[in-house]
């Protein structure tokens, strides 16, 4: 995207002495509901009020959102309140209502981006519109499906852009609803820095006591806010009520939250080298993670091996590894010595978790 520099204003022009905060219930249920949590939002550091008119759910059956109706209730919230308001968007139907009952900031789902007909779609029906348009990232961990997305909006001069990382799908059994896979995101941040991002700590989690660490972890990593799903009620949320929480425990984040302030020469090389040093604690998070994964493997092999009457050290395989990872680590700037030292600790944890699995 050319010029993306220009995607920043609508964000500029806030002059928040905070990050940007868009907090409000998943699901629109009641007017009630709607505009309780609203008025307890009100004169706090909320920015947008959020509330999900629409849900498109995995499986039919559940609750699938109240429809157009909510969005009348959100009018009420910018009368009452004066809180601007934020909903999702999946097609033309959706944008064109959205519009019409004067939402301020629409956002495309994690599901919706992955399709480009349907990011292309919403593009024609918000072309050239001065609403705030925010792009969570894909379903799945696809950087250029994410980019795609926001240069087909991009191309339909809509000029206040953004995106949400909300993490990513995934098989394995984590703490995390959605793996942050927080080296995404900074490859996004490197190669568009004037993009907004905004950081989905209620989807990332699905689980509220862990929003602080993940909301924490965006700060640090120089995000430019938060979406955080807020419910007076949420153990009776009619969706997602595991991963919200209540105006009260919002504010006790917000007054936690440790934030960066920008200003003399000094405090922006401190900012630069903490949000360096949240990189690399995030990549050797990852590394922890691929090798506890590697470990599981390993026991897996010896348990094969324990049913074969099979030697856990098998020097030949061994000798193969070591000589293929000395090339790509070559390849990646990384030193034999390096190499070496390396894969010998990993082999011999290997062959402990081995041992471990033939001997029990």
């Amino acid at each position: 995207m050319e010029n993306s520099k220009a995607l920043r204003t609508w964000l500029d022009d806030m002059k928040l002495d905070h990050p940007l905060v868009i907090a409000g219930p998943c699901s629109a249920e009641t007017e009630t509901q709607v505009l309780d949590i609203a008025h307890q939002l009100k004169n706090t550091d909320v920015n947008y009020y959020r509330a999900g008119i629409w849900k498109p759910r995995t499986r039919p059956g559940s609750f699938e959102g109240v429809g157009a109706i909510g969005l009348k209730w959100l009018q009420r919230v910018k009368e009452e309140t004066g809180l601007k308001t934020a909903t999702e968007v999946a097609n033309r139907a959706h944008v064109e209502l959205a519009l019409e009952y004067d939402v301020d900031l629409l956002w495309i789902g994690a599901r919706s981006t992955v399709s480009p007909f349907i990011v292309q779609e919403i593009a024609d029906a918000l072309k050239g519109t001065d609403k705030i348009v925010l792009v969570k990232n894909p379903v799945n961990p696809d950087l250029a499906l994410w980019i795609g997305a926001m240069e087909r909006l991009h191309t339909a001069d809509i000029k206040n852009l953004g995106v949400i990382h909300r993490g990513f799908s995934t098989y394995k059994k984590t703490k995390y609803r959605n793996l942050p896979e927080w080296q995404i995101a900074i490859d996004f941040q490197t190669k568009f820095p004037d993009v907004p991002i905004i950081n989905d700590p209620s989807h990332i989690a699905g689980r509220r006591d862990l929003i602080f660490d993940v909301s924490q972890n965006a700060l640090d990593l120089n995000f430019d806010g938060l979406m955080i799903e807020t419910h007076c009620d949420p153990d009776n949320a009619w969706s997602d009520a595991a991963q919200q929480v209540t105006p009260d425990r919002l504010l006790e984040i917000f007054k936690d939250l440790r934030v960066r302030k920008t200003g003399d020469n000094e405090t922006e090389f401190h900012n630069a080298l903490g949000q360096l040093r949240a990189q690399i604690d995030v990549l050797d998070g990852t590394v922890l993670d691929t090798l506890g994964e590697r470990m599981k493997v390993a026991e897996e092999i010896g348990i094969l091996k324990k049913e074969k009457n099979v030697a856990v050290l098998q020097s030949n395989r061994w000798n193969e590894i070591l000589g293929k990872m000395i090339l790509e680590g070559e390849q990646r700037g990384l030193s034999e010595e390096f190499v070496l030292k390396l894969f010998k600790s990993i082999h011999t944890e290997s062959i402990r978790h081995q041992e471990q699995v033939i001997n029990s």
